[in-house]
């Protein structure tokens, strides 16, 4: 869908003319999820760029009022939820300004003390009260990792195929796959993110400021949040990332198997992609294995 900045200032006039005044430019680089405009100096605008992320919009407005208050990092402020119209045919909301970069773009001044206080905010969400919160649906983040088995063995015969291989170990690829399927999460259903990444976290001064994009929040299995050990930190800083949370053994091997499922289907192309998001995942896959290797 063409989400555009005349749309969205459309929309702002339409229902919330008090704003019409403010200016209204795109955040780049966007999200895939949601398109988020910058609205005046204060608020965003955050619109779903298809069908099935509809439902963050409301459960965003609904949830991170009670959990922001008691998380170390700001996240956002939900303002209001405006309405299907002029050929939008969703909900759409508005939210407080958070200023920083993403940790993709900006600069991390000392990424094992930035994995720490990631590690922090994670576990005071985890120790939330999550009574009558939202659990995740079939095939989302906190839920079965064995819902991509057969995704996840597809990819694995691609490579075994020669399909971008890449003298990848296909067999310690599927000894990891299957060590993570051996345990679920049995405790009581915890507060997740669901989509921790470094597009997802501002810095400011070279330090984690603040955590958005939380579309993907409910109760479930912690293991998804933990990929970015792969994904973005390497020796000193994942181990300090580990050290920092109070996860079992077969919550990390959880862990490992969720970070190679979505690295496996970027990286043969099962899901789409580009080249370099292809050469990231085959990066990841290396990591994930030579940990593996190790223990």
């Amino acid at each position: 869908m063409n989400i555009t900045p005349k749309l969205v200032k459309s929309l702002i006039a339409q229902q919330f003319p008090c704003w019409v005044d403010l200016a209204v430019t795109e955040v780049l680089p966007n999200g895939w999820d949601n398109r988020t405009f910058r609205l005046g100096d204060e608020m965003s605008v955050r619109l779903p760029s298809a069908a099935r992320y509809i439902h963050q919009i409301q459960k965003e407005h609904d949830w991170l009022p009670k959990l922001a208050p008691f998380l170390p990092l700001p996240i956002p402020t939900p303002i209001a939820i405006g309405e299907p119209a002029l050929g939008f045919p969703w909900q759409w909301s508005v939210n407080g300004w958070i200023e920083g970069e993403t940790a993709a773009a900006g600069h991390i001044a000392h990424l094992p003390e930035f994995a720490r206080s990631l590690a922090k905010f994670l576990m005071a969400l985890q120790q939330i009260d999550s009574t009558h919160a939202p659990v995740p649906g079939p095939g989302k983040r906190g839920g079965e990792l064995a819902f991509y088995d057969d995704e996840t063995r597809q990819a694995i015969e691609l490579l075994k195929r020669g399909r971008r291989g890449d003298n990848l170990d296909t067999e310690a690829i599927t000894n990891v796959w299957n060590t993570a399927l051996e345990s679920k999460w049995t405790k009581f259903p915890i507060w997740i993110h669901g989509d921790i990444a470094l597009g997802n976290l501002l810095v400011k001064n070279g330090e984690l400021s603040a955590v958005i994009d939380f579309g993907g929040v409910s109760v479930g299995d912690p293991a998804c949040d933990l990929a970015i050990a792969w994904t973005a930190f390497s020796g000193e800083s994942r181990k300090a990332f580990r050290s920092a949370l109070n996860l079992d053994e077969a919550t990390w091997a959880r862990a490992r198997g969720w970070t190679l499922w979505k690295a496996l289907i970027t990286h043969t192309g099962l899901s789409e992609t580009n080249t370099i998001e292809s050469q990231t995942s085959y990066r990841t896959i290396t990591r994930i294995l030579t940990e593996h290797s190790q223990i």
